[in-house]
């Protein structure tokens, strides 16, 4: 297989190779997808003697992403989707328990949707800041 792609699109690509892999494998511990491990080093390897050679560097015998690639704001985003996942699942598990966790259907989907919307305002307002948690194990 041949693809063409210019340093810019290929960029991009390392990006979402990176991005992906790290969805998949950053929390698995020893228990990784090496299958993807490798794809990521096989295209990060493609890097050496191209302009975007300081995008990878050998670790272990292994052709990965560099330091300088992951400190060059790739984890900013991907921490800005995690926040957004969080606050997104947390306003829903909220609004459900709001209303009994009643199965979702055509004729309580609104009204979901609009709890779901004060959480997000909220969060985006203060954040976490004015979730509290009664719990008698944290002394609550």
């Amino acid at each position: 297989m041949k693809i063409e792609l210019t340093d810019k699109q290929f960029r991009r690509l390392l990006d979402m190779v990176y991005i992906g892999n790290w969805i998949l494998n950053s929390a698995r511990g020893d228990d990784r997808f090496t299958d993807y491990d490798e794809v990521e080093s096989k295209l990060f390897g493609l890097c050496k003697g191209t302009p975007l050679a300081s995008l990878t560097e050998v670790w272990d015998g292994e052709d990965v992403p560099s330091k300088a690639f992951s400190d060059g704001g790739i984890h900013e985003a991907i921490m800005d989707y995690e926040d957004t996942v969080f606050f997104e699942i947390l306003a829903e598990e909220l609004a459900r328990r709001d209303m009994d966790y009643q199965p979702i259907s055509k004729e309580n989907y609104d009204e979901l949707m609009s709890r779901m919307d004060e959480y997000i305002n909220e969060f985006e307002a203060h954040g976490t800041d004015n979730i509290l948690v009664d719990s008698p194990e944290l002394g609550g």
